[in-house]
């Protein structure tokens, strides 16, 4: 049940290579042995991109790549952080005195906002210190959502290490808070998928309430996960804040056209909500109130009748001083066609048609095309890759997670699975030595487990 907290799994070591392995190495970093392991895992996202801030339901499934970490509480007020990739530096802390940088956006910055949030939610005076060592198989920077994997992670180890409980829910809506220390104005899409997922199915998840509702994808169709090996960090560049100021804008403008109270109105969703219209009807008021040019800051201004000084003291955040024109028409109507999309896609799976495999393809390649050029968060590789991945036999293909880089996600037909691999394996990868390199860099998933917490049985 997704209320029930994580379950803890009594496992034997010896059939699990891979925390057996991490068992050792933490014995020779520390000097004993860990009391327990916790494992968070990475997600795909089916469809729905860019619309969970805007208050939206979207469509993940988890992955098996996934964060682990193994503990053990110490007697000290000390977290010390290793990891088994010996590019990520060790690192250690007070957990009395947790200072989070926003500027670097360093692998043990995301380990402290899941600590931090439980902390904080509990209002702990003197937590547990713990010595940590990470093992992460989920690529780096590539949309998969490595980071809110190794938040959620970290929010559940230091709430098993204090002798806490919470549900799945309340730990999913901690960590998408505790997520924004480092900066990142996400909507939670990641972190409720990391702590809901169950295998076997995909989960549509929709917001306040948050609730997640099982989606059983149709048969003969297998999901492939392509990295276009171009990185982007959410946390380090400021398109995907922008983006999120934009959908709030818009959201002010659509609101004060209909004579709503605008300044309490947040997200995208708010409008339709007050309205009481479908998102069809919300396309058409789009239309009809904003403009394909973009906006400077003085017409917002002008439409909302408020001064610069209160646009950029009231609505713009920190980091959208210098920001200078907004595209609001774009960014409403993705996020209006994409929030339908992914309605009817979960509609699609559960009446199963005997074309339903045709239907999906086709709302995934309308996804993508929005998300290229309404709401501009695709890259000339990604789109290369996507080109690439219908040519050889997707059903259909589109950019997964933020996008400026990272994985495109297709659907392929079961039994063109292997020649389906083999060709976008000849004509993206084996091109470019660079792209050969990067690990993992294409296969086959299918939907797996949530966050869980392993002991030694």
């Amino acid at each position: 049940m997704a209320g029930d907290s994580p379950s803890a799994l009594p496992v034997q070591l010896v059939e699990q290579p891979r925390l057996q392995k991490l068992k050792e190495m933490f014995i020779s970093k520390f000097g004993s042995a860990p009391k327990f392991y916790a494992r968070a895992p990475g997600r795909v996202n089916l469809i729905g991109e860019h619309i969970d801030y805007c208050g939206y339901a979207v469509l993940p499934m988890a992955i098996e790549q996934d964060i682990l970490i193994a503990v053990e509480p110490v007697q000290t007020q000390v977290v010390q952080l290793a990891n088994t990739n010996s590019s990520y530096l060790d690192f250690s802390t007070s957990v009395n005195n947790i200072q989070i940088n926003k500027t670097k956006p360093q692998w043990h910055n995301y380990f402290l906002c899941g600590l931090k949030g439980i902390q904080e939610h509990f209002g702990l005076n003197n937590p547990t210190g713990m010595n940590c060592l990470l093992d992460g198989t989920i690529p780096p920077s590539s949309g998969l959502s490595s980071s809110s994997a190794l938040v959620c992670c970290a929010g559940l180890v230091t709430l098993r290490a204090n002798g806490k409980t919470l549900s799945k829910v309340e730990l999913a809506e901690i960590c998408t808070k505790s997520e924004r220390y480092i900066g990142t104005e996400g909507g939670g899409m990641d972190q409720s998928i990391s702590f809901l997922a169950e295998e076997g199915t995909a989960k549509l998840i929709e917001f306040s309430p948050l609730r997640a509702t099982d989606v059983r994808l149709p048969s003969g169709a297998t999901f492939v996960i392509a990295n276009s090996c171009v990185e982007m960090n959410k946390a380090a560049t400021s398109h995907y804040n922008i983006r999120v100021m934009e959908c709030r804008l818009a959201t002010k403008l659509l609101s004060k056209s209909k004579g709503l109270e605008w300044r309490k109105m947040l997200r995208l969703h708010d409008v339709q909500t007050k309205l009481g219209v479908s998102l069809e009807e919300m396309l058409t008021i789009v239309e009809e109130v904003l403009h394909p040019e973009p906006y400077s800051a003085e017409e917002i201004c002008k439409c909302l009748g408020i001064s610069l000084e209160e646009l950029h003291s009231q609505i713009l955040s920190q980091n959208m001083q210098d920001v200078s024109t907004f595209k609001l028409y774009q960014r409403a109507k993705h996020v209006y066609s994409e929030a339908a999309r992914v309605l009817e896609f979960q509609k699609i799976c559960s009446e199963a048609p005997a074309n339903a495999l045709q239907l999906l393809g086709e709302l995934m390649k309308q996804s993508h095309i929005s998300c290229r050029e309404m709401y501009e968060c695709s890259c000339p590789d990604l789109d290369r890759l996507v080109d690439i991945c219908l040519q050889f036999g997707a059903i259909g293909s589109r950019l997964t997670g933020a996008g400026w880089g990272g994985c495109t996600v297709s659907m392929v037909p079961t039994d063109k699975l292997n020649t389906f691999l083999k060709n976008v394996k000849k004509a993206y990868y084996q091109t470019d030595g660079q792209r050969l390199a990067v690990e993992n860099s294409l296969f086959a998933t299918k939907p797996g487990r949530g966050a869980l917490v392993f002991v030694e049985a």
